[in-house]
């Protein structure tokens, strides 16, 4: 006899950040549902990440409004204790979460509503499934040097420390977060590194006394709506070392050595595209914004915040970019190993499902996706510029629990019972 399917009322797909806010607000709708983890709460944290890696905004802001982190409230919380806080909320919360379990296939019931379910642990139905599994899905790689190049290649989601990276000099591609950090942890661990850098946004880590997050939070910046273009902008900024402003310049310094964007591959050579100085300048432009749009509501509040002129100071253009490297000769400069710090790209294979375009992105509004009965949630910009963020998904969560809740109360609501026996109402007399 076959065993009976297990039948729960919502399935939310990850119980990462997104998952547990997820869960959270389904629960103070009582809302019965589940949540699914194919390994443990929060694993990209513990082993998706390199081993260094602190958290981009301070204790006070990045976290849950139901928990606060232990310890200073300002400080740049560890990975592995932002996976501990996950699942010390998990437990705090009574989150329904199965660890261990893969979620492989997701499909619309024929002639009924809900969702079939393929697991590796069995089938499960769900009135409604909610995808959590965030924004690191598939790792990019532009795919510029062969694998056959006799060089080590690694994306940033396996880099873990230094000393993981064979003897030599390190190239690291990506200006965003994740490159900026790794960049400056190798050249702290005595390597030689280069910096493939392109546009990038890289704001105040801290201005006028206040942390950038702050500025973000008073200048109405967390709600700014998605961007009408799909233009990825890469935000260089960091919480390691106690938090301070990412400084190409500052690097170069040091012996950072910085270059443009990688265009091509050949013959153990390279190509370098042109224009590093105005990516620079990309990101000194958005610095300034930032430091004016901070100053213009001091003075429009009379906020009595210190002021802070070396903010605008910017260090000169150091050689690499007044003379800049047209063509990087892998072998001559002693370059052994290539981190691509290219950000990652969405994988929902396992949502068969009518609610992505043609390009295979999610279709949705604020979530709620083109197909009834399917959320996403945990996305950049799902509803804000705050969505992928650990305190953004969890009003994100909020919208959505919101949503299902509403949904359910008109599928639970009957008419009267002698709605059909009532006799028409009399027509109008004049």
């Amino acid at each position: 006899m076959d065993r009976a399917i297990e039948q729960v009322d919502v399935l939310v797909v990850g119980a990462g950040q997104a998952g547990i806010a997820m869960s959270e607000h389904l629960s103070s709708h009582s809302v019965p549902h589940l949540v699914l983890e194919r390994a443990r709460i929060a694993e990209k944290w513990r082993s998706g990440r390199w081993d260094s890696l602190v958290a981009n905004g301070p204790a006070w802001h990045d976290r849950f409004p139901g928990r606060a982190f232990d310890g200073d409230p300002e400080a740049f919380v560890g990975k592995e204790a932002v996976a501990d806080y996950f699942a010390a909320y998990a437990d705090q919360i009574s989150a329904p979460i199965r660890c261990g379990v893969e979620v492989r296939e997701v499909r619309r019931l024929d002639g009924r509503p809900g969702f079939r379910v393929e697991t590796s642990t069995g089938v499960i139905e769900a009135g409604s499934v909610v995808a959590a599994t965030g924004p690191f899905q598939r790792p990019v790689y532009p795919g510029i040097v062969p694998d056959g190049a006799g060089i080590v290649q690694m994306h940033s989601a396996d880099y873990r420390n230094p000393g993981q990276l064979p003897e030599g000099a390190v190239l690291v591609v990506g200006a965003g977060a994740s490159g900026a950090q790794i960049a400056e942890e190798l050249l702290d661990a005595g390597r030689r590194v280069f910096i493939a850098i392109g546009p990038h946004d890289r704001p105040p880590r801290r201005y006028r006394g206040r942390d950038n997050v702050w500025w973000l939070g008073v200048l109405n910046k967390w709600d700014l709506e998605a961007p009408s273009t799909s233009k990825h902008v890469t935000f260089a900024v960091s919480g390691a070392h106690g938090g301070r402003t990412v400084d190409y310049r500052r690097l170069a310094e040091r012996g950072l050595t910085l270059v443009g964007r990688a265009a091509g591959f050949s013959d153990g050579v390279l190509a370098i595209e042109p224009g590093l100085a105005e990516n620079l300048a990309t990101g000194d432009a958005n610095y300034l914004s930032v430091l004016d749009e901070a100053d213009a509501w001091v003075a429009r509040n009379g906020a009595d915040l210190p002021e802070d002129p070396e903010a605008r100071t910017l260090l000169p253009d150091p050689a690499c970019v007044t003379d800049p490297i047209l063509s990087l000769d892998l072998a001559a400069e002693g370059i052994t190993s290539i981190v691509w710090a290219t950000g990652y790209g969405l994988d929902f294979g396992w949502l068969k499902v009518d609610a992505f375009d043609a390009a295979g992105k999610p279709r949705h509004q604020r979530g709620v996706s083109s197909e009834p009965g399917v959320y996403f949630l945990g996305l950049p910009w799902l509803s804000r510029r705050g969505s992928s963020f650990i305190w953004g998904v969890w009003h994100d969560a909020k919208f959505i629990a919101d949503h299902i809740a509403i949904q359910r109360g008109y599928r639970a609501y009957r008419a009267p019972a002698d709605t059909a026996a009532r006799p028409a109402p009399a027509a109008a007399t004049a």
